[in-house]
């Protein structure tokens, strides 16, 4: 096939770019109607939503089955392949979300506690949706569900471009979300899903500041990277998530094991994998060889410092990379670190500010870690992979952001709003 000549390349990129108004024209639209929805009537969507991802579970994964038969024909990583798989466990868990989300307080229209100012003037604020929010995504059907939803119940319009390899999916989905705004009520084009693929769509949309309020990328380090260089329209994102677990002096060991385990074996392709782990040097020499076996024994290929390889056979020495590296594979970083001032001085220089973990019975180390280390969220005697809007009661997570303003963490419901200030007065007059 003959590469597009300049005539062509114009022709595609005016075609994106009308496409991208309409989307956008209509998304604006929506969204004047969408942001002063009754709640009953939003939660009629969710509701209908959930029952058709039940009912109509067989057709979405027909089409499921056509994304995962091409994943696996070009030959996608695993952990690509398992996030592209709406399983029956992973329809029960979106319609869990659903259900959640729907019952969860409206946060449209919520005020913040009045203050009275001495003219009697009372100055408060009014929580408001965002707009028109843009959603573009790599692999996961889920975030197709996920983000429809907590858009719509946030009051906010949507533009969902997801994927090449969930094409199919996403279609089918899209299918569920309009048939719920029709029993509900609601402006079909509240929640537009995408029916392309083209890449020059996605450098149109970044840039419609007239009609998006944010853009919200989900997928690698490269489209993220290439959408901040593109966009006009501001971002809510993370880069990555190298994340980390410290096994702390005064660490419960068998606890420490299991949290371990499970920050790096509970799916090895999300976001909050541990892809670090910190092992103070007293209890190296104890902790190190009972977790290398388990590890190992689940196919994980273990990388680290000198004092590990000391301690573990069979260790691939650890580089600068490593240290660097979200995996999202089967593979850990391991270093031995000396006190947990090392610990947060590792963090603080290597981590990507997602999730970091503790982990020890030393209340006062727990709480100097946890105000000590700047990261999006940090816990305590957790595993990492707890990094999900579902699991903070979110009901689900539009995206984890890892930015100052204006949301960070999980980003649910109240990060989907912003505020405007409300004033009542009896007739006062600025003198």
């Amino acid at each position: 096939m003959n590469s597009p000549g300049p005539a062509d390349t114009q022709a595609i990129t005016e075609s994106a770019r009308d496409m991208a108004l309409e989307l956008g024209r209509r998304a604006r639209a929506a969204s004047r109607i969408i942001m002063n929805a009754p709640d009953s009537a939003k939660a009629t969507a969710l509701r209908a939503m959930a029952e058709r991802l039940q009912s109509d579970k067989q057709q979405l994964q027909q089409a499921n089955a056509k994304d995962l038969e091409a994943a696996r024909r070009n030959q996608l990583p695993a952990a690509l392949v398992d996030r592209l798989t709406l399983s029956d466990k992973a329809l029960e868990t979106m319609t869990a979300g659903l259900l959640q989300i729907a019952a969860m307080p409206d946060p449209v229209g919520v005020q913040s506690a009045s203050v009275i100012r001495p003219n009697g003037m009372r100055v408060g604020q009014m929580r408001v949706p965002l707009g028109v929010i843009g959603i573009i995504y790599e692999s996961r059907p889920n975030v197709t569900i996920d983000a429809a939803a907590l858009c719509l119940k946030s009051g906010n319009a949507t533009i969902l471009r997801g994927g090449s390899e969930a094409f199919h999916s996403n279609r089918a989905l899209g299918e569920v979300i309009r048939a719920g705004l029709a029993d509900a009520g609601l402006p079909l084009d509240a929640v537009q899903v995408v029916a392309t693929t083209d890449r020059d769509l996605v450098g149109e949309l970044v840039t419609l500041t007239d009609h998006i309020d944010v853009i919200i990328p989900r997928g690698g380090k490269g489209l993220i990277t290439r959408l901040a260089s593109e966009a006009k329209v501001p971002l809510l994102k993370h880069l990555d998530g190298n994340c980390h677990v410290y096994i702390d002096a005064a660490a419960d060991l068998d606890k420490a094991h299991d949290i371990a385990d499970n920050a790096k074996t509970y799916r090895f392709g999300i976001c909050g994998t541990m892809e670090t782990l910190l092992v103070h040097r007293d209890v190296a020499g104890a902790f190190l060889p009972r977790i290398a076996a388990t590890l190992r024994d689940k196919g994980v290929e273990l990388r680290g410092c000198e004092q590990t390889q000391a301690l573990i056979s069979d260790v691939i020495p650890a580089t600068q990379q490593d240290w660097e590296t979200e995996y999202l594979e089967p593979v850990l970083a391991i270093r031995v670190v000396d006190s947990v001032d090392q610990a947060i001085e590792h963090i603080s220089q290597y981590s990507s500010g997602h999730t970091e973990s503790i982990v020890t019975e030393n209340l006062t180390t727990a709480t100097r870690f946890q105000r000590e280390v700047d990261s999006s969220s940090v816990y305590i005697n957790l595993p990492t992979c707890f990094a999900d809007g579902f699991e903070y009661g979110l009901g689900a997570e539009i995206g984890i952001s890892t930015n100052r303003l204006h949301a960070r963490g999980p980003v649910g419901l109240e990060g989907l709003t912003t505020y405007k200030w409300v004033l009542t007065g009896n007739g006062q007059l600025r003198g």
